[in-house]
């Protein structure tokens, strides 16, 4: 949990280089000592957060053309469990008018009072839950070879499916939303990093274009997601646009990006962006991906080297 607060890091140390030139008043030795600590640590924070600014080249190309039969457009959507205010993740929804809804932390009443969805989205999958971890997908796509997975923990549920583009193009989508490394829930992210890595393992075996989504409990800049790109070949698309940080909407200083949909490279995008919160404790994130026969020869995913494929095998392999 320690990778998360990178952005915040990085405004405190530069207040404390601030504060450190403006009023220190001791030995000179000392003096340029703290400026030269501060400095490296801002540099190294800087070269981490750096990737997800406008400053850094893109992973996901933006779209070369508008392909209306050929894109698909996700919203991920952690409403937090207790949240009463359902009419307006409704709202939300028709607004940004998605083929694809993942709605995480859901249990039976969400699923009840979100049901009149069914008559935009004629094919979902539902897993309620009453331990802030249930999954419900709602899509205008058709879906096929769907299933429903536990793979790490027996009350915390994947759904893998496919779906098929308005062009017949078939795309494996994974809705997953593993465990955060927190006291409250799991004192270590063991738990959360295998997930992500056996769900890698699935993307990268993929015969077809892959589309991982959900909240991942884990900060676009983490070891733990550089590590999950590398081992399924997957693209991030806020590499080059922006933190897009969902959690927590509450706190403006202590935001986050955890909510996440990464892609294969036959994705080019056309969109994405944070939409409205409605008093759940995470913004939903929208975004618009376009598959492209040329995408696959015009991106490169990143490549893990032989410590990176050992440390996520032994990490697959605890618990």
């Amino acid at each position: 949990m320690f990778d998360y607060p990178r952005l915040q890091k990085l405004v405190l140390v530069m207040l404390c280089l601030f504060f450190w030139v403006t009023y220190f008043s001791g030995p000179v030795l000392n003096y340029w000592v703290g400026i030269s600590v501060l400095s490296i640590i801002i540099t190294h924070l800087i070269t981490l957060i750096l990737p997800f600014t406008p400053l850094s080249k893109k992973q996901v190309l933006n779209a070369s053309a508008n392909l209306p039969d050929q894109a698909i457009s996700i919203m991920i959507s952690n409403v937090f469990e207790d949240n009463l205010n359902t009419q307006g993740c409704l709202a939300e929804i028709r607004k940004a008018d998605p083929d694809v809804v993942i709605l995480l932390e859901t249990n039976k009443r969400w699923d009840q009072e979100t049901s009149t969805l069914e008559n935009e989205y004629p094919n979902c999958v539902k897993v309620p839950l009453e331990n802030t971890y249930g999954l419900i997908l709602y899509s205008k796509f058709e879906l096929a070879d769907t299933q429903v997975k536990y793979l790490v923990q027996d009350d915390i549920p994947s759904i893998h499916t496919k779906l098929r583009l308005r062009n017949g193009q078939q795309v494996q989508l994974y809705a997953v939303h593993p465990t955060p490394p927190v006291p409250t829930e799991n004192v270590r992210s063991t738990e959360r990093d295998k997930e992500l890595l056996l769900v890698a393992d699935l993307a990268k075996a993929s015969l077809i274009p892959v589309i991982v989504a959900g909240d991942l409990n884990d900060v676009a800049w983490s070891h733990t997601t550089e590590l999950f790109l590398k081992m399924s070949g997957l693209l991030d698309p806020r590499h080059g646009r922006g933190f897009f940080n969902s959690f927590h909407a509450h706190y403006p200083f202590l935001r986050f990006p955890l909510d996440h949909a990464f892609s294969s490279e036959h994705f080019k995008l056309r969109e994405i962006r944070r939409l409205s919160n409605f008093g759940s404790d995470h913004f939903p994130i929208y975004l618009k991906l376009q598959y492209e026969v040329q995408a696959a020869d015009q991106q490169e995913p990143l490549h893990p080297d032989a410590d990176e494929v050992q440390e996520a095998e032994e990490k697959k392999t605890k618990i």
